[in-house]
């Protein structure tokens, strides 16, 4: 986890850094990994310098850490983040207007794409970018259940293997993808060979890719929809 902090010294709560955004925290929403930086670098790659305008989509935004990153690296770019419980988007508004993009960065709330449905997004986004749950059910409530202690299990389950989002993810991401538009997101370690089965399966993506982290280990999924889809 990334322990880099900001102490305001008027004793405002302090902030949390990721990929250079200094960032409002609260109860009841998920603290930014360091390791999900890779993901964050792993997007702005991808479209940086390649498109005029870039429409970006931030799915389970939480604190909003992955469309301020975005927002910061990539000055030109659109985006829409969006999460599911009051807390989250209270805080990633907070976020928003404090680092100054609350002209760029729209904060929806729905469950994953049903937040979206009155934006007119369908077929025009170029970046989907996802930090979704992904530890399974069984082990939040056995190795892993030190993690429900300050942070709500909303932000950590994947259902019963891990990958109930990521289905849901994959499978509705590709109505809003326009054709070559990227889809990019986050999993546990072990998991990407079920990645590549989900991708695979939909049958709207090229081959996907993958970035590793410092361990060289699988951790985020990058992949193009189709220009035929």
């Amino acid at each position: 986890m990334d322990k880099a902090h900001v102490e305001d010294r008027k004793g405002a709560p302090a902030l949390h850094r990721f990929m250079g955004v200094d960032l409002e925290l609260a109860p009841g929403v998920l603290v930014p990994r360091q390791e999900t930086e890779l993901l964050g670098r792993t997007a702005v790659r991808l479209i940086k310098d390649r498109l005029e305008e870039p429409l970006v989509i931030d799915m389970c935004c939480g604190s909003g850490n992955l469309a301020l990153a975005i927002a910061t690296h990539i000055p030109a770019a659109q985006l829409w983040a969006c999460d599911l419980t009051d807390e989250t988007v209270a805080l990633a508004r907070r976020n928003a207007e404090r680092c100054g993009f609350s002209d760029r960065v729209r904060v929806m709330q729905g469950d994953l794409f049903g937040g979206l449905s009155d934006e007119s997004l369908e077929g025009r986004i170029d970046l989907i970018v996802c930090n979704p749950p992904y530890i399974s059910t069984q082990r939040l409530e056995s190795d892993s259940a030190h993690l429900l202690d300050n942070e709500p299990r909303e932000a950590f389950d994947g259902g019963p293997y891990g990958i109930s989002i990521h289905q849901r993810l994959v499978r509705d991401a590709l109505a809003f993808l326009k054709p070559g538009g990227w889809l990019a997101f986050e999993f546990g370690e072990g998991q990407h060979r079920q990645a590549a089965a989900l991708l695979a399966r939909a049958r709207g993506y090229e081959p996907a890719a993958f970035a590793e982290d410092a361990a060289g280990l699988p951790r985020v999924a990058f992949v193009q929809k189709r220009p035929d889809v």
